[in-house]
């Protein structure tokens, strides 16, 4: 990173999706938009919502939070329709660009068809080098487009939309939770593996929704009815729900278990499970697996708060405030100036000292990626008088990359690959540090479930990682030996 990097370091998701099916004509783009306010979290780059008015699909799509994208004049030229479908992005893989942003429209000599996707394939070099040897044009550089030429170019012989999509999900490898929005028809797809998270829902008055997680089904007024199955494919047409599983039970599940630790928001259910509850409970594994003596536990806000609720009623010792957020500092909070980063952490997160002041203090974080993050804020806490910090991670080291979908850095700059467990401490200025276990992480859900893929800690992956990575040579400087 250059001098403008982000001051915290933690680790980003795909994105989140939402997609509505309602029995007759409604303001659709208004329950996406709240549904897409539920999202937020889980992509800060951009946002886009297409309706679908009786066959025609309209679009809006851009860069920024879903309040800079959307405003009511926005939501009205969108108009009602009885279909819709969302989007919230954070890349990890294409560029921040206005291209890039979804939903994803296609018109193609079949019809048409918009597109939301979370997820990262692992194939999107070879297939994109595949289209494009075929005759495709691509515009944008994220992988969705990739899904959307794949299945259009299945659309052309299959039957239905959703033989195409089957058909695709041949092609594809790697995450993908996807809803598709064809002229007659809404449709919901997950990878095989069910890498990440896509939910069910249906609506009192009639209708269905799909969403990246329940808490985007409560913003909308849906009631979770179930999650689509790894592999599942889900269409709703004319009010009526079918399922197709020929791609079901091929691999074995392996949701990443991120989403229990930071990604998804406390409030939510993942596969049935209580995140709020996954994240006590790995709270109270740390204080198991990583006892100390202390007077106090605090958690850095927002994703540690559980962990350390959870830490503090399995230990005994004290839960307190230890930290007020500024809650007007979007994610994308940076300091253009390395000395006054300190400050920065400041702006964004100040110590209550009446919590910390001449005492022991338990410090519990989601997780620690570079260290740079967790190391200000031990200081923030020295600097208010706290005697000994004692630092627990709700996650495991981070270790190995990550290709499903979750930004995790290179090796290089991964606090864990650089440092022994004694060299830990003396660099983030703690008096202990201690990690969430693999084999605990595995039991966060609570429902006797374990296949999670736990690849970024472990360096075993579910499924085979990329084999190259695709590179936008169009962005690259024409040398003298190059073609016109």
């Amino acid at each position: 990173m250059d001098s403008e990097q982000y001051i915290f370091d933690s680790l980003h998701e795909e994105c989140g999706v939402v997609g509505i099916a309602m029995d007759k004509q409604s303001d659709v783009a208004a329950s996406a938009y709240f549904a897409l306010y539920a999202l937020q979290h889980r992509g800060q780059q951009s946002a886009g919502i297409a309706v679908n008015d009786d066959g025609v699909i309209k679009a809006h799509c851009d860069e920024g939070l879903v309040n800079d994208v959307f405003n009511e004049n926005i939501l009205a030229e969108l108009g009602t329709g009885r279909m819709a479908i969302g989007h919230v992005r954070y890349s990890t893989t294409g560029y921040e660009r206005r291209l890039n942003c979804q939903p994803m429209v296609v018109n193609h000599v079949k019809g048409s068809m918009a597109i939301a996707h979370n997820g990262n394939l692992t194939n999107d070099a070879e297939l994109r080098e595949e289209l494009e040897l075929a005759g495709s044009i691509f515009h944008a550089t994220t992988d969705t487009e990739v899904i959307a030429y794949t299945v259009t170019k299945e659309r052309l012989t299959a039957s239905s939309i959703e033989e195409a999509i089957s058909r695709a999900m041949d092609r594809l490898k790697g995450a993908y939770s996807i809803v598709v929005m064809s002229p007659r028809k809404l449709i919901a797809a997950r990878d095989e593996h069910g890498f990440r998270p896509l939910c069910m829902g249906v609506f009192p008055k009639g209708g269905f929704a799909f969403a990246s997680e329940t808490c985007a089904l409560d913003a909308m007024g849906a009631k979770y009815l179930r999650d689509v199955e790894p592999g599942e494919i889900v269409i709703v047409s004319d009010g009526k729900v079918e399922s197709r599983r020929e791609h079901c039970g091929k691999c074995k599940p392996s949701l990443c278990v991120f989403e229990y630790i930071y990604f998804a928001r406390p409030d939510s259910y993942i596969e049935g499970c209580s995140v709020h509850a996954a994240r006590k409970r790995a709270g109270a594994f740390l204080a198991l697996e990583h006892p100390v003596q202390a007077d106090v536990v605090i958690g850095v806000p927002d994703s540690g708060l559980d962990a350390a609720l959870g830490f503090a009623q399995q230990s005994g010792i004290p839960y307190g405030v230890g930290f007020i957020k500024n809650k007007y500092i979007g994610r994308t909070f940076i300091v253009p100036v390395q000395s006054e980063r300190e400050k920065g952490v400041r702006i964004k997160l100040n110590p209550v000292a009446e919590t910390v002041k001449g005492k022991r203090v338990v410090l519990i974080d989601d997780s620690i990626v570079r260290g740079t993050t967790i190391a200000r804020i031990v200081k923030l806490l020295r600097d208010a008088g706290a005697t000994e910090v004692h630092v627990r991670s709700a996650a495991p080291k981070f270790l190995h990359p990550c290709y499903f979908g979750t930004d995790v850095p290179s090796c290089e700059e991964l606090v864990a690959c650089r440092y022994s467990d004694e060299e830990l401490p003396e660099k983030l200025g703690v008096d202990s540090i201690g990690f969430l276990s693999i084999e605990n992480a595995k039991l966060l859900a609570g429902n006797g479930r374990h296949d999670y893929c736990v690849g970024c800690f472990s360096g075993e992956y579910p499924c085979e990682p990329p084999k190259r990575k695709w590179e936008n040579k169009y962005l690259k400087k024409i040398s003298s030996n190059k073609e016109d």
